[in-house]
């Protein structure tokens, strides 16, 4: 694991750098260009690609700083510094959208004439083909080692290359119909500039706050559990996300009430390591459901039961039932969807119709969540 990490974070850092000197070669190139031409939109794309170069930068201290062991004030490492360093990318281009707009107003205010030459127009058609290349390859490669911070890089960069492209086509106006659009272009590429900054911050902090499980790798592991002998199903799977790639989680399994307490421990110890083998996410607990399995009217009373809970509308999934004949007691947990209006009403209405089924019996319900429910 330790070598796929060093292999992830040297991706992180080389295709960074490649960044870095692509952006620094084209700012420089854009910022001649726009001051001998008195092009607004090619200084500000120069502007723009000298942002780029400062959040490849900080894609490269943020994977650095992410990649350190945990310690005792951090138990569970410092993975989530990356989602940090996305954000100040998401920061810096915000900043640089605003800064360009407000140069482009004052250019509409006090409009001043282009003068471009056939060399400029050259490298900025040649800067759109560079930024086109780049911005794939930024992405790809962050959607590879799963970098938030690679991944808006690498959408900066395919949206400077339409910025890029912009000018040339103010440029050809200009010099078919001498109508200079320069800082009304400028005053666009800004709004866009700043939209997308928008959404990456949006994205990124949606990820600091926690979102659901993935669906995919919910799915996956639970059929990795389940294919254990004896698992009847696995259930309640919850996956803390602390980094791209750190990931660990809790779940809960239905095994039949024979088992002894040292064959579920094995069982567990044997999941646990499948798990992490398969998936690489640790499962820090392990939770039991015991299924009763030799008394038959408890089985058929299970069987009438899911019929009666499943037929609300919003009940997703009923597990971890167990009726106690002696104590005369009846306990299971339901899974009620976000799609419900009340999600109170409606295990109030499950609790209602199994309690008029076996009024005798005091129930024990729980309302769990699908924390991977799309």
């Amino acid at each position: 694991m330790e070598k796929v990490v060093d292999s992830r974070e040297k991706t992180i850092i080389r295709t960074s750098i490649i960044g870095i000197a692509a952006n620094v070669l084209l700012a420089a190139f854009k910022a001649v260009i726009g001051i001998l031409s008195n092009s607004i939109a090619i200084v500000m794309d120069a502007v723009n690609n000298i942002s780029d170069a400062g959040s490849s930068l900080i894609t490269i201290i943020g994977t650095k700083l992410a990649g350190r062991e945990p310690d005792k004030k951090h138990p569970f490492g410092y993975g989530r510094i990356e989602y940090l360093s996305a954000m100040i990318i998401s920061v810096i281009v915000l900043y640089a959208g605003v800064t360009s707009l407000i140069e482009s107003i004052k250019k509409i205010i006090n409009p001043v004439t282009p003068d471009y030459s056939t060399v400029s127009l050259i490298i900025v058609a040649v800067a759109v083909v560079v930024k086109i290349v780049l911005g794939r390859y930024v992405k790809s490669v962050g959607k590879k080692v799963n970098s938030s911070s690679l991944v808006n890089s690498g959408e900066d960069a395919t949206l400077d290359s339409v910025i890029s492209a912009s000018t040339l086509l103010a440029a050809g106006i200009f010099l078919i119909f001498h109508i200079s659009l320069e800082a009304w272009l400028g005053a666009i590429i800004s709004i866009i500039i700043i939209k997308s900054g928008f959404d990456m911050l949006k994205e990124t902090i949606s990820q600091i706050l926690g979102e659901r499980n993935d669906p995919e790798l919910a799915k996956s592991i639970k059929e990795t559990v389940t294919g254990f002998p004896d698992v009847q199903g696995a259930y309640d799977l919850v996956l803390n996300n602390y980094g791209p790639d750190a990931w660990n989680g809790s779940v809960h399994i239905e095994v039949p009430d024979t088992y002894s307490a040292d064959s579920l421990d094995l069982l567990i110890r044997s999941i646990q390591e499948e798990v992490y083998k398969k998936h690489q996410v640790i499962l820090t607990a392990i939770g039991l459901y015991s299924v009763n399995t030799k008394d038959e009217y408890v089985i058929e009373a299970k069987k009438k039961v899911t019929e009666i809970v499943l037929s609300h509308p919003h009940v997703l999934q009923m597990h971890g039932f167990y009726m106690n004949k002696e104590k005369m007691t009846i306990r299971f947990d339901i899974v009620v969807s976000f799609d419900a209006k009340d999600r109170r009403t409606v295990y109030k209405g499950v609790r209602d119709d199994v309690q008029k089924e076996y009024p005798d019996y005091t129930l024990q319900i729980a309302m769990d969540t699908d924390f991977s429910e799309e």
